[in-house]
């Protein structure tokens, strides 16, 4: 237990100790105001849209805010409900409904809406905008900003989620401080460095660095298609930025069982299907999570030491509960987080050993992307 309790204290503080320092919330991008009557002919945007009647009107009111003479092409990618619709009688000027046609064998639903609406951008950039996610005025103003500023062809934003439950204070918050971890903004941000993220939700690029990868025909078959994407911009020779925000901000409600499919539809392929990286992991987030409890019930060093890993890991996590406005008092809840997204990652690794598929949007993909499967 001693060694143990070493290992874990380490692990902590060697985490806060390195350079780029992920735990931090330096990255940030958040709208600026100004006049509503702002050019934005320049810009066209793209929503994929899968059953989205719940959210896309008010997604789309908040656009109409953004500036005038945006484009705007909504994907219908074969809901079931009125999400054409809505979207149909939003009154948004500069926008088209199209019906998008059926999946075909090797492609993800996502990006083969996202590949069916490029054909109609004759804009110099585009901005791929989820279903659920509400800019606040100003917003893709601070994104060209960013862009111009950075000199870089792709931005991005991690919304900020919905956080009225329970569930979604204690998991979403903790989701957003695992991926920085996972890719560490500030080495992202680097030209060149190999590290390379994207969130998904609200990215602004150029359209000549989407031609420059042949498009998201380059991308079909990626379940984690924000962070390949950004990955095909760097590799081409372009460069990207990533940043936390509260001016994108998720719509989307979340309990445990949404947060728990939403991880274990994609954990095992984060881990490139690997046993030796599941093991890794596993042994990583035991000894992060659980070895600071146990050396509690130790008399001693070992108690100490856990003690030391505890102030780490608060002193790591505490930036991002400021950053979204909670209560430090979340952080005692870290241990179980990290836990239960163990159990998560365990959840996607069975589910793929057992041949079963993730469902995402009434649709169901096999987990692993080699087979290109798609079963309607």
């Amino acid at each position: 237990m001693l060694i143990f309790a070493i290992s874990a204290a380490m692990l902590w503080w060697l985490l806060l100790s390195v350079p780029w320092q992920p735990w931090r919330c330096r990255e940030s991008l958040d709208s600026l105001t100004g006049t509503p009557e702002e050019d934005l002919s320049g810009t066209t945007v793209l929503i994929p849209a899968r059953n989205e009647a719940g959210t896309l009107g008010t997604v789309l009111q908040a656009l109409a805010k953004q500036g005038r003479n945006i484009k705007v092409v909504v994907i219908d990618d074969e809901s079931e409900d009125e999400t054409a619709k809505i979207a149909s009688d939003s009154g948004l000027p500069g926008l088209r409904v199209i019906k998008g046609s059926a999946l075909p064998t090797g492609w993800t639903g996502k990006l083969w809406a996202l590949e069916q609406g490029s054909g109609l951008i004759d804009t110099p950039y585009l901005l791929l905008l989820d279903a659920d996610i509400h800019l606040a005025p100003g917003t893709i103003r601070a994104l060209h900003q960013t862009m111009t500023r950075q000199q870089v062809q792709l931005v991005s934003l991690m919304a900020a989620p919905h956080l009225a439950s329970f569930w979604e204070r204690l998991l979403m918050p903790a989701f957003n401080y695992f991926f920085k971890l996972l890719y560490p903004f500030a080495l992202s941000n680097r030209p060149r460095s190999f590290v390379a993220a994207a969130a998904g939700g609200c990215i602004l690029m150029q359209a000549t660095s989407l031609k420059a990868i042949g498009s998201f025909a380059s991308l079909r078959d990626e379940l984690i298609d924000d962070c390949a994407l950004a990955r095909r911009i760097k590799k081409a020779g372009f460069s990207t930025w990533i940043g936390l925000s509260h001016s994108a901000t998720s719509l989307r409600h979340q309990g445990l069982g949404s947060i728990w499919n939403m991880v274990a539809r994609t954990a095992f392929t984060q881990l490139r299907y690997s046993v030796a990286i599941l093991i890794g992991t596993t042994l990583t987030l035991l000894l992060a999570f659980v070895v600071p409890l146990l050396t509690l019930t130790y008399p001693g060093v070992p108690r100490i030491l856990g003690i030391i890993a505890f102030i780490g890991m608060g002193t790591s996590y505490i930036p991002t509960l400021n950053y979204y406005r909670l209560s430090p008092i979340w952080v005692i809840g870290l241990p179980c987080i990290g836990v239960l997204y163990l159990l998560m990652t365990l959840t996607s690794a069975l589910n793929n050993w057992l041949g079963n598929v993730s469902l995402w949007k009434g649709r169901r993909y096999a987990h692993d992307l080699d087979q290109n499967l798609y079963n309607p």
